[in-house]
């Protein structure tokens, strides 16, 4: 039997690491996971924390905010194995409430909507049959929490090109102030969750007969609040689940029998969460 190939970005702490860790655990001894991060010495730490797992556990480099570091490790494992059954992008920066929006945006989407749709360009081609391709988004992903007046930057793109066009245009308002005389929302992870959605609606609506003959799954899932010292910054996640437990019904999308109605939607506890406001 052909080894599984997994890949989690952004795992070097929290969720990223929950996710390896619940991968691995899952996966069989012929299997392979990729536990990934931008800094070579976290990558190395987390790996070497790891408890015993079933599969094998290789850390690697990768920035998702570099196209080249991208394309690099695309390219590598496409060589080393054919392709991959399973990607988790889950590289997020993290914002604090004292953090100014104007001054941090480019970096934020450079990361959190650029670094999503490079992970898709470069790994959906990659996907083999019965392949899923994740994006850990959020509840906020969704059209109702911005205002009427802004949803066609984000609502029917056809394009990853147009979903990152229009990301970049909410970026420049950010940073030369317009957005904050307008109708966009103070908090950047809003329109930046909805970018995330958008782009996963755009690719699955390209690939989606290729990928139900195949049996791949291409969504945003949403891991809920959590128990982590970012969340505590804004709320109090005091009795959220910890990491591991948000990362359990993530892993079951991941290795479970796909649903072909969550093809391309946004999903939380393994239902669809709309995209739309219902009302």
């Amino acid at each position: 039997m052909t080894s599984r190939i997994a890949l989690v970005t952004g795992a070097t702490q929290g969720l990223g690491t929950a996710l390896v860790t619940g991968l691995a655990r899952r996966m069989t001894p012929a299997d392979i996971v990729y536990l990934t991060g931008r800094d070579p010495a976290r990558v190395s730490a987390a790996v070497a924390s790891l408890p015993a797992t079933s599969a094998a556990v290789r850390g690697e480099v990768l920035d998702v905010s570099d196209p080249a570091s991208v394309t690099r490790l695309a390219a590598e494992l496409s060589t080393r194995h054919g392709g991959v059954d399973v990607v988790f992008n889950n590289a997020v920066m993290r914002v604090g409430p004292d953090d100014d929006p104007r001054a941090i945006v480019e970096e934020y989407t450079e990361v959190n909507n650029f670094g999503t749709t490079r992970v898709m360009r470069a790994f959906a081609p990659l996907l083999r049959d019965g392949g899923r391709l994740l994006v850990v988004a959020s509840s906020l992903g969704s059209l109702r929490f911005l205002a009427p007046a802004l949803h066609h930057h984000f609502d029917g793109l056809s394009s990853l090109d147009a979903v990152d066009a229009a990301t970049a245009d909410w970026r420049d308002q950010v940073r030369d102030g317009r957005a904050r005389a307008g109708a966009w929302p103070g908090f950047v992870n809003i329109p930046s969750k909805i970018a995330q959605v958008a782009a996963v609606r755009a690719l699955a609506t390209e690939r989606r007969a290729g990928d139900a003959e195949r049996g791949i799954l291409l969504a945003a899932v949403c891991p809920g609040m959590m128990n982590t010292p970012t969340s505590a910054l804004w709320w109090d996640v005091s009795a959220a689940p910890t990491p591991e437990q948000a990362a359990a019904p993530l892993l079951s999308l991941a290795l479970d029998q796909v649903k072909p109605d969550h093809h391309g939607e946004l999903l939380r506890d393994g239902a669809v969460l709309p995209w739309r406001p219902t009302s």
